[in-house]
């Protein structure tokens, strides 16, 4: 065995015994928490080793030693480059870092089959058993529909409303208003005399002459009644996300993956 190989065996099974007390955690929520650090990592050891391999010169090696052509010609001192990267190790390396992203992966993906809850308001069970993954698109959607609640229209606090069944929406009292029109008058400010003409200046008078009777309908909504929506959104978002936390409190089993998969790629 060359020695870089030895050497990097003990790294890989250094590794996969990290890999092993890694996934000696008990939850589901816990192997969501460091999903995240645990990808980022692969990631990056995966783009450095992809990296390494583009550069020949690390991989290269020589030897080189002078011998003159005679015993008075000149001597030269050996030459000698190591060879910096190996593919293989790096081959080893790398099947160590992503076994251990695809172990945590599994053991998250295939404890998500088992992990359910029921969703209760007040005491009563909305929807029973309901998978986690459909907990997280519940969340989302709820968000979506706590915001359209929000925006929906609020009938006009100054007036003061009542439902109709005829037209199924909401209206105010009839209110009587006056209608009036202008019409001119003259006032006299000067009589005529005989050297000058009457002074008359032409004013407007609103004079009645009928009357509207109004009465305003709207589609929107009571602030009342968006309030109470508003309750219900939140009290089945709070639900959720508590089924939530359940369903991710559920026991995990380890899933050793990786060593199958990477068994079979690189060995």
């Amino acid at each position: 065995m060359r020695p870089g190989a030895s050497s990097t065996a003990k790294t890989a099974g250094a590794t996969r015994v990290v890999v092993a007390s890694f996934l000696d955690v008990a939850k589901l929520n816990q192997i969501i928490a460091v999903e995240k650090g645990v990808k980022s990592k692969a990631h990056q050891d995966l783009t450095a080793a992809h990296h390494g391999l583009q550069k020949a010169g690390l991989l290269a090696g020589i030897s080189r030693t002078y011998q003159p052509k005679d015993e008075e010609g000149e001597q030269l001192p050996p030459e000698s480059t190591l060879v910096q990267i190996k593919a293989e190790d790096v081959l080893r390396e790398t099947a160590a870092t992503l076994t251990r992203l695809f172990d945590v992966t599994a053991t998250k993906d295939w404890a998500n089959c088992a992990a359910r809850a029921d969703v209760s308001v007040d005491g009563r069970v909305l929807v029973s058993d309901v998978p986690v993954s459909y907990l997280l698109f519940l969340e989302k959607q709820l968000t979506d529909i706590n915001t359209f609640v929000r925006k929906l229209p609020v009938l006009d606090a100054s007036e003061a409303w009542t439902q109709d069944p005829s037209t199924d929406s909401w209206k105010t009292e009839p209110v009587r208003t006056l209608r009036t029109k202008k019409v001119p008058r003259n006032h006299v400010k000067a009589e005529a005399t005989e050297k000058h003409p009457a002074q008359v200046e032409v004013y407007y008078e609103d004079i009645p002459i009928g009357y509207w009777t109004t009465v305003k309908f709207s589609g929107a909504l009571p602030a009342r009644r968006i309030n109470e929506l508003l309750d219900r959104v939140e009290k089945l978002q709070q639900a959720v996300k508590f089924a939530r936390e359940e369903a991710n409190g559920v026991d995990v089993t380890d899933q050793r993956v990786g060593d199958a998969v990477f068994g079979y790629l690189f060995g």
